[in-house]
């Protein structure tokens, strides 16, 4: 009986955690602040105890509630109040800028010069000249401002004006045609297949993924039974 109640109060831990994380927001863990993961990893906690929890798992729910409420209320107030969005996700703090590496930041965000190194050559930045500012933003990813020389070419600065490219849209998915996506983008069913065709396909069924993107539509075929090359072979 004990093994019973405890698998049915891990599911509605586990239900309970889930409905309470939609509650406060979806969040990928790169935009998750201080507080944020100080509350989810705090719920998470509780809702193990409660899993184990036979004769009062009532107070681990309750325990769960207040901290979504809490912070539900925490992210009103960061919304509506600059001072308590600083207090609670702090700001955005200058690592290098123009040259220059700031040491004390460096020392306030607990971070050494290899790991400032690091950050910039997966930000694509192996020459530190190519930087002009750093910041540490307050989710703790490092984003980079190239110097006016060193930033990517636009269409703008030769003058030219390129189509808008547009938003794709899946239109076959795993073998399977989706008309509702079809409609979304003004094109039908026989639009389709006149595409397919014109590419060697006879159904859907031989595609796996299939974009359409104004009148170009981008398709990849079903997998073959030949294996890709592995890279490691000598």
């Amino acid at each position: 009986m004990d093994l019973l109640h405890v698998a049915v109060t891990s599911l509605v831990s586990l239900a309970a955690m889930f409905l309470l994380t939609k509650l406060m927001g979806n969040k990928q863990v790169s935009q998750m602040n201080l507080f944020d993961y100080v509350i989810g990893i705090t719920i998470g906690s509780i809702a193990a105890e409660m899993a184990t929890e036979l004769d009062t798992p009532e107070n681990s729910l309750l325990a769960m509630a207040v901290y979504a409420v809490a912070a539900v209320c925490i992210s009103l107030l960061t919304n509506k109040s600059l001072r308590v969005r600083q207090l609670m996700t702090g700001k955005p703090l200058i690592l290098m800028d123009g040259g220059t590496l700031y040491r004390e930041n460096l020392k306030i965000a607990k971070m050494d010069l290899s790991e400032f190194l690091m950050y910039c050559r997966i930000g694509g930045y192996f020459d530190l000249s190519q930087i002009q500012t750093a910041l540490l933003e307050h989710n703790g990813t490092v984003t980079f401002l190239p110097v006016e020389l060193q930033r990517p070419t636009t269409p703008a600065d030769l003058s030219l004006q390129p189509d808008q490219t547009l938003l794709q849209t899946p239109v076959i998915l795993d073998g399977e045609a989706l008309p509702g996506n079809l409609q979304r983008v003004g094109k039908d069913m026989t639009w389709l297949m006149r595409q397919l065709q014109s590419r060697g396909y006879h159904t859907p069924e031989e595609v796996l993924l299939a974009m359409a993107d104004g009148n170009r539509l981008t398709v990849f075929p079903m997998e073959s039974k030949k294996k890709p090359a592995d890279l490691t072979d000598k």
